[in-house]
């Protein structure tokens, strides 16, 4: 394996040098090219299309997945379809993400269609960053579907970040949460020069007690164009928070559309948003530390996304 992949990898997931030991899928360049499962936790390529089938037995706890794409050849179409079937009473984390490396002037994009069929009371940590680089003309484009299927007393995490470097994503989340399921939704992203970025989530809240907590955090420099538009719909007695906070800095554009709708009369649903500029105050601060301004605005900024 190059320096260059292995350098893609720890970026999006964490890993050094080999594939971990525990169940692991590694796709590069529009081809699964390495496998592996566990006792408890099988990955089984699909027949009818490109992707993988994930499938977690009941009761398994303690198990971690790592599942990283990387696209290393310019021109590249990369279109996948994965499915994770978590069985009852399982606590697993699922480490996912797409590394874009791109030295020539044609287009690469990955679009990864994840679906998660979450069983009764079973725990999933989801984590996806998604990271360009290259010094080619080419665009670097990820567009992520992620559809959540969550039965009663079902917990997720999804931890979704883009770190740098990806000129356009279109990122989709869609879930339907049973009685007493809960699920958080973390975002992070970071937009610069021409780069464009956005993100809808819908959740329906069907079950009774279901919750659902989504916050987003964001920074846009430069000419870039964020867009923000997550939606909790209460269909029956539930509780959603919804809370997007973004940083605007240079000639950026960012909307931030929060929608919430209740069909139930025990529904309760709370949004916030704010859109700002980076505090005068902090910078002022920082520099009497002996930083400059840019080293002051990133602190800044990592802090914020941290």
């Amino acid at each position: 394996m190059e320096n260059m992949e292995k350098d893609l990898l720890q970026a999006i997931a964490d890993i050094r040098g080999f594939m971990p030991g525990s169940a692991f899928s590694l796709r590069k360049n529009g081809e699964g090219i390495e496998r592996h499962s566990t006792e408890h936790v099988r990955i089984n390529a699909k027949l009818d299309k490109p992707g993988i089938d994930i499938i977690v037995d009941a009761n398994t706890v303690g198990e971690s997945l790592h599942i990283p794409v990387i696209l290393t050849d310019s021109g590249i179409k990369d279109v996948v379809y994965n499915d994770f079937y978590i069985g009852e009473n399982a606590d697993v984390e699922i480490i996912a993400g797409c590394g874009i490396h791109n030295d020539g002037c044609d287009t690469s994009q990955h679009d990864g269609i994840h679906t998660f069929h979450i069983a009764k009371n079973a725990k999933v940590r989801y984590v996806e960053k998604h990271y360009g680089e290259g010094n080619g003309s080419g665009g670097r484009i990820l567009n992520p579907v992620t559809i959540i299927h969550m039965e009663d007393g079902a917990y997720a995490q999804m931890d979704m970040s883009q770190i740098k470097g990806v000129d356009s994503t279109m990122r989709k989340t869609e879930a339907n949460l049973g009685p007493h399921a809960k699920l958080v939704i973390n975002e992070k992203l970071m937009t610069h020069g021409k780069q464009t970025a956005h993100s809808d989530v819908t959740v329906n809240l069907n079950g009774e007690d279901s919750v659902v907590q989504i916050v987003s955090r964001s920074v846009g420099k430069d000419d870039s164009i964020q867009v923000f538009h997550p939606i909790a719909i209460g269909n029956n007695k539930s509780r959603a928070h919804i809370q997007c906070d973004s940083i605007i800095m240079d000639h950026a554009k960012i909307s931030s559309i929060p929608e919430i709708a209740a069909n139930h009369v025990d529904a309760e649903i709370v949004h916030e948003a704010a859109i700002g500029k980076i505090n005068s105050d902090q910078l002022v601060k920082l520099q009497t530390f002996g930083l400059s301004v840019e080293e002051a605005e990133k602190v800044i900024v990592d802090g914020f996304l941290k």
